[in-house]
């Protein structure tokens, strides 16, 4: 199981702080943002190869599942 940041909404922001900084803006002037998406993968195959039972309501919570 793993829950941290998206790595999808991070290069989101990557893209934004690239474009700001192509648009002219000092990279020392632009805030420094962290960030807000995270996600909550669980991966079942290795779950099951532990002996570790996840709830369906885990599962029903997760963001991606890996069976």
């Amino acid at each position: 199981m793993s829950y941290g940041v998206s790595t999808h909404y991070s290069y989101h922001l990557v893209g934004i702080y690239t474009g700001r900084i192509l648009k002219g803006e000092k990279p020392a002037d632009i805030p420094v943002q962290q960030a807000t998406k995270l996600d909550l993968i669980i991966n079942l195959k290795t779950a099951k190869a532990l002996g570790i039972k996840i709830s369906d309501n885990l599962l029903s919570l997760a963001d991606e599942v890996i069976e």
